[in-house]
């Protein structure tokens, strides 16, 4: 008798996901009923939000709106098809000129999200004779890519460059194919950056490729907020990013030689086959994209509040982590159900964080990932950090 292919759909880890809903702890999915701002209303009432990629408070400055609503006045909700068929407006354009200009190379690709770049690069560039090398710890959409690709995948170890050294050294004796390294600039859980210059050095040996995910620095270091390459002075063959976090919209892009991103604009199915970005969302990126140049105050004010939060932490005696400047925090607790509950008892006292349990991060290290904003004040930071306390104190 055939089997069911629902059949996996029913196992452990969906049965433990149904019991914590039946029991009302399971920190997925909350709804907010207000913008994603320094509080926000949840169930009611107002709790601080320490949840949020929104590193330089631009989700609500009126600019921003504005932009959004003027670009579906002139344009329409949406675009109806891909960026290759009838999806190119002038707003993409304008936006893919305003990024080169902010963060300089060669030709520049805006994508519908951050996580379609990823798979596309990886799927587009690492063919049948390459090889991808990942970081452990990288974003899924990078690991996602590499499983889309015909090459082989090597994963080194979290931020290793001998690790990293050693499988491209031995990639290298054994292939004569092309070679590409991705990694993070900054990691989304655990808030630390790479090594990039000893990354690209090992690069420039080897004779490989070094795309950068930029996603969580980019607003937030480097000069201008153009980055951790540019903080470090190097020049990696691709850069990628979004505008779900600092830019406060929806949305990718890719900056690379022009050579490279003409391939990608017949080449690449994550770009080719799915509906352009809509004018909303690259309007308001547009608009983030200028303010974030020109107001280093949130920069400022950013990197201050996390290290409030993150030296507050310590003070309290939790394992605070992340790197000095990365606007995340975040808390280790140890096992997925003590991190589970010490996130409802923050919920129930004002503070919402993200509980990242595993496979999200490794067994034992069950973490609440907390961010901070640009609009987040002093006050903010000190309430949170009372709450921590309180909360801890709760649990017995």
């Amino acid at each position: 008798m055939a089997g069911d292919i629902f059949a996996k759909c029913s196992n452990p880890r969906k049965d433990q996901y149904t019991a914590a809903v039946e029991a009302g702890i399971v920190p997925y999915f909350k709804e907010f009923a207000t913008e994603s701002g320094p509080t926000v209303v949840h169930d009611g009432r107002s709790v601080i939000m320490l949840g949020s990629n929104n590193y330089l408070g631009l989700t609500s400055d009126p600019r921003v709106k504005n932009a959004a609503a003027d670009a579906v006045d002139r344009y329409g909700s949406g675009v109806t098809g891909s960026r290759l068929m009838n999806g190119t407006l002038p707003l993409h354009r304008e936006l893919e000129e305003a990024l080169l200009d902010w963060l300089g190379g060669d030709d520049c690709l805006v994508f519908t999200t951050g996580y379609a770049v990823n798979l596309g690069v990886l799927s587009t560039l690492v063919g049948p004779d390459d090889q991808v090398f990942l970081d452990s710890s990288c974003h899924a959409s990078l690991a996602d890519g590499a499983k889309m690709a015909s090459g082989t995948t090597a994963f080194f170890r979290h931020n290793s460059v001998e690790s990293l050294q050693k499988r491209i050294g031995t990639w290298r004796q054994q292939s004569t194919g092309g070679g590409l390294v991705a990694v993070d600039t900054v990691y989304s859980m655990e808030g630390d950056m790479a090594p990039l210059r000893q990354i690209a050095e090992v690069c420039d040996d080897n004779g490989a490729r070094l795309l950068v995910d930029e996603a969580h620095a980019l607003g937030v270091l480097g000069p201008k907020g153009a980055g951790l390459a540019a903080d470090t002075s190097i020049t990696p063959d691709l850069i990628m990013g979004t505008f779900s976090k600092s830019l406060a919209s929806c949305g990718g892009f890719l900056i690379g030689p022009q050579s490279v991103l003409d391939w990608f604009r017949i080449a690449c199915r994550p770009f080719l086959f799915t509906a352009s970005g809509v004018p909303a969302a690259v309007g308001a990126a547009l608009a983030a994209v200028r303010i974030a140049i020109e107001e280093d105050w949130r920069r400022e004010s950013v990197r201050a509040r996390a290290e409030q939060l993150r030296s507050g932490l310590r003070d309290l005696g939790f394992e605070a982590g992340g790197d000095p400047g990365s606007p995340i925090v975040p808390v280790h607790i140890g096992d997925d159900m003590g991190a589970v509950f010490m996130w409802r008892a923050l919920l129930d006292h004002g503070v919402y964080t993200n509980c990242a349990v595993s496979p999200a991060v490794s067994p034992k290290r069950a973490l609440l990932r907390t961010s901070v904003m640009a609009t987040h004040t002093e006050r903010h930071i000190d309430d949170a950090l009372h709450i921590f306390e309180v909360a801890r104190s709760s649990l017995g």
